[in-house]
């Protein structure tokens, strides 16, 4: 069992998923700071100084003890937090969209390049002499 599950971790694709696994974490950051840091401010800024990831709908209030101790969280519906997770998704799937619309056209142009006709064998070289050779 240890052989089967050694040659199957050892195979190409696993490898090449555990790396596209990796990357693809190490992409989502990228995004979620491109679009926090970059996007949303001036997005923010042009709406009249709106933080998205403070927007939110308060459904109950935080009830406080005599100290000022928090005794019940506040329950709010964080739609801006929702909206920043749907334009890091646009821009996830749109750098996805250009890459497999890249890869697509690579595959288009090997495709197109015709494969050369096969050379005639040896038969088909003989039966070309005789049948010059009967023309004649």
């Amino acid at each position: 069992m240890w052989k089967e599950f050694k040659a199957f971790i050892m195979k190409g694709n696993v490898l090449e998923l555990a790396v596209a696994v990796i990357v693809a974490g190490a992409f989502g950051a990228i995004v979620t700071s491109f679009t926090n840091d970059i996007i949303m401010p001036p997005l923010g800024m042009l709406l009249g100084g709106v933080d998205f990831s403070d927007l939110a709908l308060t459904i109950q209030d935080a009830t406080y003890g005599a100290e000022g101790d928090v005794i019940n969280a506040a329950v709010q519906i964080r739609y801006g937090m929702f909206i920043q997770t749907i334009i890091n998704f646009l821009i996830i799937a749109f750098a996805i969209f250009m890459l497999l619309r890249t890869y697509n056209s690579m595959q288009k142009k090997e495709e197109a390049a015709p494969a050369a006709p096969p050379a005639p064998s040896a038969q088909e070289k003989l039966l070309a002499e005789i049948r010059d050779l009967l023309k004649k």
